[in-house]
C-alpha cells in the first residue's frame, strides 16, 4: 500500500512539473512562479508524504528545471512584444544553456560554473512580466533593458548562485539553524517593500494600461494555421537560422538531461547527432506540409502527430542502428517528448514573433492558398 502511495504522489509531482510550465504560454508571470514554487516545495512533498529513495533527486529536479524555462524562452516568442528585452532574453537564457552543458560534460562538480553562468534569464523573464502587467515594454530601448538584466545578474542571482552553489548552503536548514536569520529576511522583506513604495513608486511613470495578467493575444494576421504557413512559405526555408537555434536548444537540453539521469549512457555527441537528424527532418516536413496549404491548427493535435511520426523515426533508427538500441527504446522515448514539444511550439510561435515585432522586414503575410 505505501508502495503505491509513493508511486501516485511522485508520479502526481511529475505531471505538475511536466504540465504547469504550458501554463506560462497564457498565464505568463503566475505559470512561472508556480513552476518555481513547485521546485522548491517537490522535494519537501517527497520527504513528507512519500518514503522514497531521493538518492538521484538533484537529478531529476535539474533535468525539470532544464525543461521548463526551455518552454519559458519559447512562450517569449509568443507573448513579447519587445524586440529588444526578447534579444536580451535570448542571449540570457543561451549563456545559461551553454554553462550548464558544460558543467555537466565536466562532471558536475566544477560548481563554480554555475556561478560564472548564473540562471538570470529567469529573473529576466518574471522582471519583464511585472514590467508588462501595467506598461508597454515597447516603450523601453534596449540600454534600458540591458540595464536591468545587468542589476539582476550582480545584485540578484551572482549572491544567490554563489549561496547555493559555492558555499552550498540550503535556504531551509540556514532557517532552522541560524535563530536570527529568518527575522533578518523578515525584516529586509519589509525594508525593501518601504523602499520601493515611497521611494520608488512616486517615480513610475503612469500606467499606460489596465492590470494584464493574461498573455496578450496573437496578432489577427497570424494567429491562424494558413497564415503561419503562408508566413513559412514566404520567409523560411529547410535550412535556416531558426533551424539552427532549435537544433541547438533540443541539443543542448537533451545532453544536459542525458548526463543528468543516470540511467542515460549514450555519448553527447551521438545525442548530438540524433536530435539534429530529427529536427532537420521535422523542419522539412513542416515546411512541406506549409507548401501545400498548411498543417493542423491545434496545437495538441500537432503536437501528437508530430510525436506519431518521431516515434516511428526512433524506431527505425532503433533497427538501423542497433548498437543504440538501449538508448532508442528507453530513454529515447523521454527525448522525442521533449523535442517534438520545443520543435512543435517553436515553429508555432516564433512566426508570432516576427510579426509582433517586426523581425521581418519582407512584405504583408499573405494567405496560403
Amino acid at each position: 500500500m505505501n508502495e503505491t502511495v509513493d508511486m501516485t504522489v511522485f508520479w502526481a509531482v511529475v505531471a505538475a512539473r511536466l504540465l504547469v510550465p504550458l501554463l506560462i504560454f497564457t498565464f505568463p508571470l503566475p505559470g512561472i512562479v508556480a513552476c518555481m514554487l513547485l521546485d522548491g516545495v517537490d522535494q519537501t512533498i517527497f520527504q513528507t508524504f512519500t518514503s522514497l529513495d531521493l538518492t538521484h533527486y538533484q537529478s531529476y529536479d535539474k533535468a525539470l528545471d532544464v525543461f521548463y524555462l526551455s518552454l519559458a524562452y519559447v512562450a517569449t516568442m509568443r507573448n513579447w512584444t519587445s524586440r529588444p528585452a526578447f534579444e536580451v532574453a535570448r542571449f540570457l537564457f543561451f549563456y545559461r544553456l551553454v554553462g550548464t552543458t558544460i558543467f555537466e560534460l565536466t562532471g558536475g562538480t566544477h560548481r563554480w560554473l554555475l556561478l560564472v553562468f548564473p540562471n538570470t534569464f529567469e529573473y529576466f523573464f518574471i522582471f519583464y512580466e511585472l514590467v508588462r502587467l501595467r506598461w508597454d515594454p515597447k516603450r523601453f530601448s534596449m540600454r534600458w533593458w540591458i540595464a536591468a538584466a545587468a542589476v539582476i545578474w550582480v545584485v540578484i542571482k551572482i549572491p544567490q548562485e554563489a549561496w547555493i552553489h559555492v558555499f552550498k548552503l540550503d535556504l531551509t536548514d540556514t532557517i532552522r539553524d541560524v535563530g536570527w536569520f529568518l527575522p533578518a529576511m523578515v525584516f529586509a522583506a519589509l525594508v525593501l517593500a518601504a523602499v520601493f513604495w515611497f521611494v520608488v513608486r512616486p517615480r513610475l511613470a503612469p500606467p499606460d494600461h489596465a492590470w494584464q495578467v493574461v498573455a496578450p493575444p496573437i496578432p489577427a494576421e497570424i494567429d491562424r494555421e494558413r497564415e503561419r504557413a503562408a508566413f513559412r512559405v514566404a520567409h523560411g526555408k529547410v535550412l535556416d537560422a531558426q533551424l539552427g537555434e532549435k537544433t541547438v536548444i533540443v541539443a543542448l537540453v537533451s545532453i544536459i538531461i542525458a548526463n543528468i539521469v543516470p540511467s542515460v549512457r549514450t555519448s553527447p555527441f551521438d545525442i548530438a547527432v540524433s536530435c539534429t537528424v530529427l529536427v532537420v527532418v521535422n523542419s522539412f516536413l513542416g515546411l512541406w506540409t506549409a507548401r501545400r496549404g498548411g498543417g493542423l491548427e491545434s496545437a495538441v493535435t500537432t503536437f501528437f502527430a508530430l510525436s506519431a511520426l518521431n516515434i516511428g523515426l526512433v524506431l527505425v533508427a532503433s533497427l538501423v542502428l542497433p548498437n543504440n538500441e538501449q538508448f532508442f527504446l528507453t530513454a529515447g522515448f523521454f527525448f522525442v517528448f521533449l523535442l517534438t514539444l520545443i520543435v512543435s511550439l517553436y515553429d508555432r510561435y516564433r512566426p508570432v514573433l516576427d510579426v509582433r515585432t517586426g523581425g521581418v522586414r519582407t512584405g504583408p503575410v499573405a494567405s496560403a492558398p
